[in-house]
This record gives C-alpha cells, sequence and structure tokens, in this order.
C-alpha cells in the first residue's frame, strides 16, 4: 500500500496535520495510532487534569471564599469525579477525533505500532506501507529520572495520578513545574499531605521570579511543603511507607509519605528507528526540526512534543497544521513561538506571553517594567481574592510591550489580551488608553499599563 502522507501517532499535530492535507486535496492519508486515539491532551492530559483541578478547587475553596457569612462544609466521593471526569475524556475522543476520521474519507486510521523498514517504508507487525512523505508526530510521554532505588518503589505519574479513586495520606511530589504543581493542589485541596521536591532554587523557574516565589509562598499557606535546590539522593519503601532521601540547601532530610509522584518532565516516543529514514535525533532523543518543522530527511516532517519544541496542545496543533502544509506544497512555513501564551492551571493561575525581563536582558533589549498588585484590581477586591500580581515587560526605546506575566484567578483568560498586544505591537502607551469592562478581572492589563505613567493608588475608578 502507498500513501500520499503517512502520520505516525493520533494525537493533536497528528490529526492537524491530517486535516492541513486533506484540505489541501491529498487523496491518501494514513494515521498510525499503537494506544487511545487523541494523544495526551484529551486522554492523559489538558483535560483530565483540568477537571479535576476544578472539582478540588470547589471542595478546598467551599469554606473558603473568602465570604464571611458562607460557611459550607463538602463530602467528597472521589470515585464519582473520576467517573464523570472519564465520560468527558471519551466524549472528546469520540467528537474530537473519532468522528472527524468517520467524516473524511481520505484519512484513514491504521491501528499498530509502526517502526521504519526502509527511508520509504514503515512495519507495522507484518504489514508493510510506504508513502511518498511521513510525518512523526509519536509525542512524548513522562520522564523518569534515574533515582537509586526508583525501580524497587511503586510511584506515580501523571497519567496513574488521573485515576487514582482513593487520595493517599500523604504524597511526595518529585518537580516543581506545571504539572509538580497542579498535582500538589489537586491531592492537598483533595486532603491529602503534600510535599514538592524541586531540583532548581526556584518553583516553575522560568516564570517571572516575582511570580514564581508569590507562587510558593500561596501554596506553602495551604499547607505543601515545598523544598527547592534538592538533590534526591534516592528512595525506598518499608512496610507502607516510601522514604526519599534528599539534600537540601547542603543538609540532608528524609521525607516520609504514602505515596511517591514523579513530575520531572517527558521524554519523547522515538523508539520507531527513525534514523532508517535519515532522521536524526538530539541528545534527549527528541527529533531534531528546523522552523518549518522539516527533519534531517527531505522527505519526513515531525510536530508535536517530539520535536522538543514547546510542550502544549496549542503549539502542537499549530505545528502539525504546518507539517502537514510544507510536506504537501514544499513551502518553508514556520511557527511564530514568541506570542504563544502558555498558563498553569493551579489556583490562582500563572499565564504567560512573551519575553520575561530575564529573557529581554539577555537579548540585550534595555527594558522597564511594572508589577501591580491584585489589591489594586477592583474585580479582585469584589470578589474578596486579591492574591497575585501582574507585570508587564517593555522595550525602554520604544514603549513596545514585550511581556505580559500575570498570577491571579482567570489569568488564563486575561492573557489573551496580551497576545493581541503583541502580536499587534502595541505600546504601553496605547494599552493604557483603551478601555476595558468595569469590574473585571481583565482590567489588569490597563492598571498595570497606566501604572509606567501614574500613581494607580491616586486614580478614581476608570479614571484615565
Amino acid at each position: 500500500m502507498k500513501y500520499d502522507l503517512l502520520i505516525i501517532g493520533g494525537g493533536s499535530a497528528a490529526f492537524a496535520a491530517a486535516l492541513k492535507a486533506a484540505g489541501l486535496g491529498s487523496k491518501r492519508i494514513g494515521i498510525i495510532e499503537n494506544g487511545l486515539v487523541g494523544g495526551t491532551c484529551v486522554n492523559r492530559g489538558c483535560i483530565p487534569s483540568k477537571s479535576l483541578l476544578r472539582a478540588g478547587e470547589i471542595f478546598y475553596y467551599s469554606g473558603r471564599s473568602g465570604y464571611k457569612g458562607i460557611h459550607l462544609r463538602g463530602r467528597l466521593d472521589l470515585p464519582a469525579i473520576i467517573r464523570q471526569k472519564d465520560r468527558l475524556v471519551k466524549e472528546l475522543r469520540k467528537k474530537k477525533y473519532l468522528d472527524i476520521l468517520k467524516a473524511i474519507p481520505q484519512i484513514e486510521l491504521i491501528r499498530g505500532k509502526a517502526e521504519f523498514v526502509a527511508p520509504d517504508e514503515i512495519k507495522i507487525g507484518q504489514k508493510r506501507i510506504g508513502a511518498e512523505k511521513f510525518i512523526i508526530a509519536t509525542g512524548a510521554r513522562p520522564a523518569v529520572p534515574e533515582i537509586p532505588g526508583i525501580d524497587k518503589v511503586p510511584y506515580l505519574t501523571s497519567t496513574e495520578a488521573l485515576n487514582l479513586t482513593k487520595i493517599p495520606r500523604s504524597i511526595t511530589i518529585i518537580g516543581g513545574r506545571f504539572t509538580a504543581l497542579e498535582f500538589a493542589q489537586i491531592f492537598r485541596h483533595f486532603g491529602a499531605d503534600v510535599t514538592v521536591l524541586q531540583r532548581s532554587d526556584s518553583i516553575v523557574p522560568e516564570e517571572e521570579e516575582d511570580i514564581s516565589e508569590e507562587m510558593k509562598n500561596l501554596l506553602i499557606g495551604e499547607g505543601i511543603r515545598i523544598y527547592t535546590g534538592v538533590k534526591v539522593l534516592g528512595v525506598d519503601k518499608r512496610r507502607d511507607k516510601i522514604f526519599t532521601h534528599a539534600e537540601v540547601s547542603g543538609k540532608f532530610r528524609k521525607i516520609v509519605s504514602d505515596s511517591l509522584m514523579m513530575a520531572t518532565g517527558i521524554t519523547p516516543n522515538t523508539v520507531l528507528h527513525p534514523e532508517i529514514a535519515g532522521v536524526q535525533l538530539d541528545g534527549k532523543g527528541f527529533v531534531i526540526v528546523d522552523d518549518a518543522m522539516k527533519t534531517t530527511a527531505s522527505h519526513v516532517w515531525a510536530a508535536g512534543d517530539v520535536s522538543g519544541k514547546m510542550p502544549l496542545v496549542t503549539v502542537a496543533g499549530h505545528q502539525g497544521s504546518i507539517a502537514g502544509e510544507n510536506s504537501l506544497t514544499g513551502s518553508q512555513k514556520t511557527a511564530d513561538y514568541l506570542t504563544v501564551p502558555h498558563t498553569i492551571f493551579t489556583s490562582p493561575q500563572i499565564a504567560s506571553v512573551g519575553l520575561t525581563e530575564r529573557e529581554a536582558e539577555a537579548k540585550g533589549i534595555k527594558c522597564t517594567c511594572r508589577e501591580l498588585s491584585m489589591e489594586y484590581v477592583p474585580r479582585a477586591k469584589a470578589v474578596h481574592d486579591t492574591r497575585g500580581l501582574i507585570k508587564m515587560v517593555v522595550e525602554a526605546e520604544t514603549g513596545r510591550v514585550l511581556g505580559v506575566h500575570i498570577l491571579s484567578q482567570e489569568a488564563s483568560e486575561v492573557i489573551h489580551q496580551g497576545v493581541l498586544i503583541l502580536r499587534n505591537r502595541m505600546t504601553v502607551q496605547e494599552v493604557a488608553e483603551k478601555i476595558d469592562v468595569y469590574p473585571t478581572m481583565s482590567e489588569m492589563i490597563k492598571l498595570c499599563a497606566q501604572s509606567f505613567f501614574k500613581d494607580i493608588e491616586m486614580l478614581s475608578c476608570c479614571a484615565e
């Protein structure tokens, strides 16, 4: 069998590539998937984790709303929450993936594990399939570092943690980026005793330093123990307890818990002998691609987490579309990563787009910055939740906004303003002059921009 395009993988990047190729007139497209169609986001990432995060927030904050006259006591039925999450995942997998396959006849789903046996041929079981062009979109899986004793101790990754029907009394989470923090709150909000061990000197070290520090303080305030600058020395299990041995700021610590979770990044799914097709991998196993998503083989592209770029489902879909178009038309369309927003769905949320102050300075850009506490945002005051801050990074010479970074409730919604501001190369003066609905969390963008020119404490509501 010969295809115009064979796509190895069945997640967001793969489907975006297939839809683009079909729209451009490709007659025969194959999607090869060995597991669940839909990839990480639908099955074991974005959708199920955000469902559980929201459930945990409702349960935990129902008695901590900030309203003096509300006294609620929740009752938790975790198995029912998990069943509801599973129904949602199944529904979205069907509507967003399986139903699409039925509606577009030139896209064929091929079940099985693929591996290259020739530059233009792959093998699935005993069957060999050829194609003119290939796209590798096999994604990634949770990484587990080589820690002494880890092979003898039961542990969770994000995949298993999403399916627990009983919350452990205590859990140690190794890692301190978005996966670690989201699950730390899920477990804590459902009643677990949580300890986070982060190798770097700060949690979410890619974020603005003040946002990282404030988020750490807020999590500690909820009872989550956080250690940074940690070197994990080993783990072992004695009876029903797991012992994590670590060095923290030069001192030895022994953390005892009922469960252990690894939240230490991702590793690519590239066990398909891509070198046979002339595809090179980097030192971590990710497929090497250029800005047009082309690999080192002229007839092979790659997209999504397997490419080692930004591990976001939105980026995977964008890359898949680019790879699908470039593979068929020969064009050199590229992705713009500078204006891609991201969010960590903790409570409050962290959301960011563009350059941080540190990144701007590393590029030799002279910038000026302002921070604004949520205490100055009327909507935050009105709903009695003033946790967090917003920071805006501005190029000093031109006044152009280079980055927007938020820690607040609804930050994931507000950050889209930042995307449009950056894409349209707006100046901070232009942002300060726009009119927002009052009172909204979105107003924080204008207020922060106004702080470059005025004392916010001396402004009445909606004053310019």
